[in-house]
């Protein structure tokens, strides 16, 4: 049996490794390490088919050393053991380097799994490459987390994914025997998702499915063939992300009808109990915020009882904390609000903290004016002194817009009283 078009194509060197610029671009912070050869154990953190196992074997193979691989779905505590121990026999044979151990989808190793890595990791018997679709802090345990540096994958963009397809048709043996044009291309990056193993996957799907060697893709072409067989929850990458998303846009769409449809879904592809939890107790922040701050209370309890119960029952409580959010107030206020200040603060640098705002432990800073003038709001009518708290330059900025529910309106009438006009409020 032929392999996948997406493994048959994979980059075998980093010059042909079209993604990931920031990385392994030119300037990129992993590029100078794999020329050097210098590898330290690391986690690739990102989306389905953004290139994790492709850039794990590069590495490999461009600083020579031995090449281990481990699935985290099916491989347990002795299974890391003798990799390991393999790994240590052949440290020596063929290079001076420690060996590579690569791991995908660690965040699905247990403790004890992870634990059993750690001592191979710290003596060097092995440089350790973990590849994972979630967030490293929450799944992978501190003392390994620690002993690796975490680098961020992006979905490929659209021109990135178009040079895919093109360099495909002209390296895949199979493929060049064909007379393939992309006349339109927009279903295709639509359904890709940004997953470049998605897209070469349904690409194939409609090169096969075509009986003449004259193919031309077009978007209706795209659509008839990928509805066949995009209908199967898969929690391992293909609708993984499709369905969180129609998930979470249900809840802030206030639709908790859509919203336990889509659960359902999850739970019936046995998706992991902890990631959709961990969604929502997201989103209870992003999109409801003090619109309803109960909703964040909610959603960390409901989180809390899902790690300690699992399924069948949790689906209980992931019902309930889904209709909950779904039918709150919403405002994403205090989201765009730290959004603002951050970019901000990207714009404008570190901009002096305002002399009387500053700590002053030292007689020095005392002398020098620290603390002098600060007003301390206790000692007021109301708890409040009116005195400047944002840098001079940025005075009178705006960040905070409360929202169109009855609980903010209360939040903005508070603060236009304190403030007057100085923020607009």
């Amino acid at each position: 049996m032929s392999k996948p078009l997406a493994e048959r194509v994979r980059p075998k060197i980093l010059e042909d490794y079209l993604s990931q610029q920031h990385l392994v671009g030119p300037e990129g912070s992993l590029t100078r390490q794999i020329k050097k050869g210098i590898i330290p154990s690391l986690i690739l953190w990102g989306p389905p088919g953004t290139g994790k196992t492709t850039l794990a074997q590069i590495i490999a193979e461009e600083s020579g050393r031995p090449f281990f691989v481990l699935s985290a779905i099916n491989s347990g505590v002795k299974d890391v053991r003798e990799v390991i121990e393999k790994a240590k026999k052949s440290e020596g044979l063929f290079t001076t380097k420690n060996p590579i151990l690569f791991i995908d989808e660690i965040h699905r190793f247990s403790k004890s799994q992870q634990d059993s890595l750690l001592g191979a990791v710290e003596k060097g018997w092995v440089t350790l490459i973990g590849a994972t679709t979630e967030n490293p802090s929450f799944e992978v345990i501190p003392a390994l987390l620690s002993r690796c540096q975490v680098y961020t994958l992006e979905p490929f963009g659209k021109e990135e994914l178009l040079q895919l397809l093109e360099r495909a048709i002209k390296v895949d043996p199979e493929l060049a025997k064909k007379q393939i044009v992309l006349k339109e291309t927009e279903a295709l990056m639509r359904f890709s998702g940004g997953d470049a193993r998605k897209l070469l996957n349904i690409f194939e799907l409609l090169v096969n499915a075509s009986e003449t060697e004259n193919i031309e893709i077009t978007n209706a072409m795209v659509m008839s063939q990928v509805q066949e067989f995009t209908t199967r929850y898969d929690k391992t990458g293909e609708q993984h992300y499709d369905i969180i998303s129609a998930f979470i846009k249900s809840i802030r769409g206030s639709d908790p009808n859509a919203a336990v449809y889509w659960l359902a879904r999850m739970i019936e592809g046995g998706e992991d109990v902890k990631f959709i939890a961990r969604r929502m107790l997201i989103l209870a922040s992003e999109d409801i915020g003090n619109a309803n701050p109960t909703a964040l209370v909610i959603a960390n309890n409901a989180f809390q009882a899902v790690t300690t119960i699992g399924y069948p029952e949790a689906r209980i409580i992931l019902s309930q904390c889904a209709v909950y959010l779904a039918t709150s107030p919403k405002s994403n206020a205090s989201y765009m609000a730290i959004n603002k200040a951050i970019s901000m603060v990207r714009q404008q640098g570190d901009l002096p903290v305002p002399l009387h705002l500053r700590n002053a432990p030292t007689k020095l800073m005392k002398d020098l004016g620290y603390g002098d003038s600060y007003k301390y709001s206790h000692d007021y009518e109301m708890n409040f002194a009116d005195q400047e708290y944002l840098p001079e330059s940025i005075s009178g900025t705006r960040f905070f817009d409360p929202g169109a529910n009855s609980r903010e309106q209360s939040q903005r009438e508070f603060l236009k009283k304190r403030w007057k006009d100085k923020y607009g409020y």
